[in-house]
């Protein structure tokens, strides 16, 4: 028997149902799931739209460090990577730093905040004794929607970007100040 046009249709519906078809419809359909560092740091690289270089030594510095990544059918879409705080006045061993996150392009809307939301409980969960998330945002660039719609509140002051530390650029140079972002930063913090 010869298929109609018709019966093409009839097999693809309109809507897409069950699991969203091959990327996500709904930031609802991720897997918070946690994954390595150096794999981390890798799709932080890919989609991080200004701070794709990270230090894995940097990272991993500490008792505290954790990547999460939205997965979807075999898939990742985004990434979270948090270590103890970059800034030494604020290693106080009840607090941690979320230093990167970073959205693919083919992410539905809300991811950011679905991420934000689980990671904050994940985070308690693997380590218990921490009261405190911290984050630094790019004020310059950014204006905070994700972390005001997750719960996270601004504090302290607006400060200027570190400078550069070391002379030169190049690949062993460190990733700080300048070499990661020209723009002012705000902290943002939340209870855990």
């Amino acid at each position: 028997m010869k298929k109609r046009a018709d019966d093409v249709v009839a097999a693809f519906p309109l809507f897409q149902e069950d699991r969203g078809g091959s990327i996500p419809t709904s930031a609802l359909q991720f897997q918070i799931v946690k994954i390595g560092m150096r794999l981390a740091r890798e799709l932080n690289m890919k989609w991080h739209s200004m701070l794709p270089r990270t230090d894995l030594g940097n990272l991993l510095c500490g008792t505290t460090s954790v990547a999460y990544a939205a997965e979807f059918a075999g898939n990742y879409y985004a990434v979270a990577i948090w270590s103890q705080p970059i800034i030494r006045a604020m290693c106080d061993g009840k607090t941690i730093e979320l230093r990167r996150l970073a959205i693919c392009q083919d992410s539905p809307k809300n991811t950011a905040s679905r991420m934000l939301g689980i990671m904050r409980k994940l985070v308690k969960v693997e380590f218990p004794q921490l009261t405190k998330a911290i984050s630094y945002l790019a004020i310059d660039i950014h204006k905070g929607t994700i972390y005001r719609a997750s719960g996270w509140r601004a504090v302290g002051d607006i400060v200027a970007a570190r400078p550069q530390r070391f002379s030169g650029v190049n690949k062993r140079t460190r990733a700080t100040g300048p070499l990661q972002t020209t723009s002012r930063k705000q902290r943002w913090e939340i209870g855990l």
